[in-house]
This record gives C-alpha cells, structure tokens and sequence, in this order.
C-alpha cells in the first residue's frame, strides 16, 4: 500500500522515505504531472493589507511607532482565527509547467478572460 500526501503540488510517497524519497511535482495550474528533469516554474506570491496613513497631527509627533507595531504583531499571535491572519498577510506558492507559466505570464491577474481560451478564428 502506497500513502500519498499532497501539499501545494508537491506529493510525497510513503513507501520512498529514507535515501531514495521522490518527490513529484505536479502543475498547479492544469494538474500534469511533471517529470523531475523537466523545467518547471516556481511562483511565489505574498498578499498584505496596506493601510494609508492617517493624516497626523503635530501632537502624534511623540509617537512610538515601532512600538505601536509590536503591540499589534503581538496581538496577531494571541488571535484565535486563523482566518483573521489569512486577511492580513498571506504567502502562496504555486509549480507551473512551462505552458502554464506562458499563459500566467501573459494575464496574472486573469482579467483579460476573452484571451484565456484558445478558440478559432473561423
């Protein structure tokens, strides 16, 4: 019997632990499963809000910013959701097989939907 466990494309074989562990990697985006000779890309994205300053006032001056920044770091760690964590910062990481890697590159937000397909032009 052979345990599989994926994880952000990457799959482990359990019957492969030790000197001879494989790893396969796989396309996150069309799931084909890449050989490990073959070029793949590595896409690595990090997400964080960003809040604009508030204009401040020539009271604010005395500020301490970095601790101000510590208190809410350390009030992150206590958060019970993890959810509210995902909303504030968020690192992914995504295999891509050189095909999917042109068409990312093309449109890596996705807007241009029209240009996504390949259809004809009869």
């Amino acid at each position: 019997m052979v345990l599989k466990k994926e994880c952000d494309g990457l799959r482990l074989r359990s019957d492969c632990w030790g000197p001879k562990q494989m790893i396969h990697y796989s396309c996150d985006c069309c799931n084909r499963e890449l050989e490990s000779d073959e070029l793949r890309y590595v896409v690595k994205m990090e997400i964080s809000a960003v809040f604009d300053p508030v204009e401040a006032e020539e009271a604010d001056d005395d500020r301490d910013h970095l601790m101000e920044i510590q208190d809410i770091l350390e009030r992150m760690d206590d958060a019970d959701s993890p959810d509210v964590s995902d909303e504030v910062y968020q690192q992914l990481r995504f295999d891509l097989c050189p095909e999917c890697r042109r068409k990312f590159v093309k449109n890596p937000l996705a807007r241009k939907v029209s240009n996504q397909f390949d259809f004809s032009k009869n």
